[in-house]
């Protein structure tokens, strides 16, 4: 906890107090201001960078390319400007509140709507909040993005614990149950007594763990990343076994897709932070370029958000993401959500408990995701699906890749519920 007071007393916490019903509930503004000796040590750490040999292969099966990764770590250290992205933290209302002992840190926008419905997004790893500020104007402000006023949300976008600003666990335990319970206390201190939540990636089990639980107020999720797999197919992909007779062509689409994956060692980074998450720690702690190889090792995470033969994909959105885990030192802290859950993965429904999920649930299927989850899986593992829609882009972090269609996705799935 001394940790976590330090660490966010070093990036400045503003004095102030928003929303307060007793002493402990106190909600802290907040804003983000990193001392320019982090940001020279992290310059003259590139500088030093002791780089590997090149990879003996033409594609990525050995890790990240080494012409991908150079020339963007050079750029970080020379051209890259962080207080760009502060700024744009800095310009949004940003809080810090202390639930089950740990700070938590949250952008929260209030539309001009009225009765605007109240939303809390979950990102994931490698992301951050950062991956989901474009969808800011067109959820809370949807007049000005082409959608109708009554569908606009009210935004709530907290960092995970361990995560950008939010406090690192000193303990164990912190996996998405006990995430999802810290959000519905925040909810709950935030004064909403309805709400929706959404999420991707990690924020896709801690929205079925609140799902789960079902408080009072809670009325639906919505999901790009939803667990589906059913316990059969999940059990012969993990014995590498060929797929069953019987599949629907889009349900044998997704077993190969899935099977691929684990061949190509997609989530191998997934496996070593369940299992290690210390001791890749130390390198992706201490080196730039180290952490950089190992965010961009994620198959989403570099396949979108950096590509230099792409006008459209600027470095900088890249080195923004990876910058926020550098300056808060979180890196560690973020991996160990793996090893609370032993490296498995947020699709398989039997980890999720998703038979056990009652209130209604939203999915919007993105083409460049890990798999396309077909449609009779997810209605074999959520009982209530309200909504389920195939899209024609976008992928894993589909909030930053195409925030707009996004934003359509969410009015479309949450407006029965208002």
């Amino acid at each position: 906890m001394l940790a976590a007071t330090a660490a966010a007393g070093a990036i400045g916490i503003l004095p102030g107090t928003l929303g307060v019903a007793a002493a402990g509930d106190v909600v802290r503004p907040f804003t983000v201001s990193i001392p320019e000796d982090e940001i020279d040590d992290l310059r003259r750490r590139i500088a030093a960078t002791r780089w590997p040999d090149r990879e003996t292969v033409s594609d990525q099966s050995q890790g990240i390319q080494t012409e991908k990764l150079r020339p963007l770590v050079e750029y970080w250290g020379t051209g890259y400007d962080w207080r760009k992205a502060e700024a744009r933290l800095n310009a949004l209302p940003q809080f810090m509140t202390t639930i089950d002992g740990l700070d938590i840190h949250f952008i929260h926008i209030r539309s001009k709507v009225p009765n605007a419905l109240p939303l809390i997004m979950t990102h994931g790893w490698p992301g951050s909040v950062l991956e989901l500020l474009k969808t800011i104007g067109p959820l809370t402000d949807p007049s000005a993005h082409g959608a109708a006023s009554e569908d606009a949300f009210d935004l709530i976008l907290p960092s995970m614990p361990g995560y950008g600003f939010s406090g690192k666990p000193t303990d164990t335990g912190w996996g998405v149950d006990r995430i999802a319970k810290t959000w519905i206390e925040l909810m709950q201190r935030l004064g909403y007594t309805r709400y929706v939540a959404q999420g991707g990636d990690w924020g896709s089990p801690v929205s079925g763990a609140m799902a789960r639980r079902a408080p009072a107020g809670l009325l639906g999720i919505h999901m790009n990343l939803p667990a589906t797999v059913p316990p059969e197919i999940a059990a012969l992909l993990a014995a590498g076994g060929s797929a069953p007779a019987g599949l629907s062509e889009k349900e044998l689409a997704a077993f190969d897709a899935l099977s691929s994956a684990a061949k190509m060692g997609n989530r191998s980074y997934a496996v070593m932070m369940g299992s290690r998450p210390q001791t890749i720690g130390y390198s992706i702690t201490d080196s730039p370029a180290g952490l950089a190889a190992w965010m961009l090792g994620h198959p989403g995470f570099s396949t979108w958000t950096y590509d230099r033969t792409d006008p459209e994909k600027s470095p900088d959105e890249v080195l923004d993401d990876i910058t926020l885990y550098w300056v808060t030192h979180t890196a560690t802290s973020a991996s160990r959500l793996y090893w609370e859950h032993a490296g498995a993965s947020p699709i398989f429904a039997a980890a999720q408990k998703t038979s056990e999920i009652t209130l209604p649930v939203a999915i919007t299927v993105f083409p460049g995701e890990s798999y396309q989850a077909p449609e009779t899986w997810a209605r074999r593992a959520y009982r209530n699906l309200i909504y389920f829609h195939e899209v024609d882009k976008g992928g894993h972090f589909a909030a930053w890749e195409e925030p707009d269609l996004f934003s359509t996705e969410l009015r479309a799935a949450f407006r029965p519920l208002r």
